[in-house]
């Protein structure tokens, strides 16, 4: 029997690549979105398109029933939907903080729930959450895109634990600077968070210092992140963790071995 898998964010980016790299492999592929033109190209490449919001439950519910309806199982879900938006605590208002919340950390959370007792009946599953190198340290006026990512690692953690005895195996992908438009968004949003405010100067100095990294040639390229992805999903006992990509390694360990103060230079000095 062909293995379900479900992913998040399928419509663009890494979530756009690793549906095509596992439908390619042999899997059941269901690719998740908002944007209808953009569900569109994902069935032209073979790729079920299902539209759902995040922020919705209702179109969650809609979409995990729909699947069980077709196929009558998921094994897989990838919660790889999310975004990046910078700018200072005291610029960001939190109606867009609460956004990121809702998006990043409890529209997983929803849709996690919605699929777990399909799992639970069929005695396993897998569920990877997409995180980030930038779920074990800050960088500078990223507050609240960390924040996020803090959360997705406790939370992914937490229900590890608590879903093993079900036969339900819980993976946490970390990426460094990966080859996307990831970059240039955060970058706009922090820009126009800091107009006319005490931290616009320092702030646009970071967003061209972002633009220019995410410009650059050293970023590593999706597909890295898709064959690590497609390893947590066919592996009999994945790693609960998979820190790859550009950076990912080495600022992890910079972090865990060097005094605050220091690395707080070190994330400053990087954007300016």
């Amino acid at each position: 029997m062909k293995k379900v898998v479900l992913i998040t964010g399928a419509t663009g980016g890494i979530g756009f690549q690793t549906a095509q790299f596992l439908q390619r492999e042999g899997y059941i592929v269901y690719g998740a979105g908002r944007d209808e033109e953009k569900i569109k190209k994902l069935d032209q490449a073979g790729i079920h398109g299902i539209q759902f919001d995040m922020t919705d439950k209702d179109s969650m519910v809609a979409a995990v029933t729909t699947i069980i309806s077709q196929e009558g199982h998921i094994d897989v879900l990838i919660n790889n939907a999310g975004y990046g938006s910078y700018g200072a605590i005291e610029d960001v208002d939190l109606t867009e903080a609460r956004r990121q919340f809702e998006v990043n950390l409890f529209g997983v959370a929803e849709l996690t729930k919605l699929v777990l007792p399909h799992m639970r009946r069929q005695k396993e599953g897998r569920v990877i959450n997409v995180s980030s190198m930038g779920g074990r340290f800050t960088s500078y006026f990223g507050a609240w895109y960390h924040a996020t990512k803090y959360a997705l690692e406790a939370f992914s953690d937490a229900l590890r634990m608590e879903v093993a005895s079900f036969g339900i195996q819980v993976v946490l992908i970390e990426p460094g600077l990966i080859k996307t438009d990831w970059g240039f968004i955060a970058a706009e949003h922090l820009k126009d968070s800091a107009q006319n405010g005490a931290y616009e100067k320092d702030a646009n100095q970071a967003a061209e210092h972002l633009k220019a990294i995410y410009s650059g040639q050293l970023l590593s390229q999706p597909v890295i992140i898709s064959k690590t992805i497609s390893k947590a999903v066919s592996k009999k006992r994945p790693k609960p963790r998979y820190l790859v990509g550009f950076g990912a390694k080495p600022l992890v360990f910079l972090h865990t071995i060097l005094p605050a103060r220091c690395f707080d230079f070190l994330m400053v000095r990087g954007l300016r």
